[in-house]
């Protein structure tokens, strides 16, 4: 349950950070949307804020708490977000890439979270957050793939 607790809290992508973009210096219209949308969904998180949260997906997003075992149902997924709420995670990042081609935005961060268990046993997790956004009808991005074990299938 220790790990099943970590993986949950593992999820959240990114932190209220100024990204960086290799090669570049000035973000697009749409790179800074993805990433204010990502920023908002983790402050959210980090408050326990889950109604927020559920609001950075479009109906039917995939979420992988764990790897390779995607969640889609939205009352598990609302269910899955309180648990690792509750643990209090604090992240950290060491950069950010926002890829945009039309419609569809990826989103690459590397992060570092630590948290406390319900038992209280400090958890420390890393990994590659990979998550993919649709622009919606009204302009805003949202996620429809949320993986952050990217780096899942180098280490295997």
């Amino acid at each position: 349950m220790k790990h099943a607790a970590a993986w949950l809290v593992a999820l959240v992508l990114s932190a209220p950070m100024t990204p960086s973009f290799a090669g570049e210096t000035k973000m697009t219209n749409d790179q800074t949307a993805i990433h204010t949308a990502v920023t908002t969904m983790t402050n959210a998180f980090m408050g326990g804020d889950i109604n927020t949260v559920m609001q950075s997906y479009e109906p039917g997003a995939a979420v992988m708490f764990e790897p390779q075992k995607p969640v889609s149902d939205a009352d598990q997924l609302h269910q899955m977000f309180t648990m690792a709420a509750g643990m209090k995670p604090t992240f950290s990042y060491s950069g950010h890439e926002v890829f945009v081609a039309n419609d569809i935005g990826l989103h690459l961060s590397p992060w570092t979270m630590t948290a406390t268990a319900p038992d209280g046993t400090a958890v420390e997790q890393t990994g590659l957050s990979v998550a993919v956004f649709r622009k919606q009808p009204d302009g805003q991005w949202k996620m429809v793939l949320d993986n952050p074990h990217g780096q899942f299938l180098m280490q295997h």
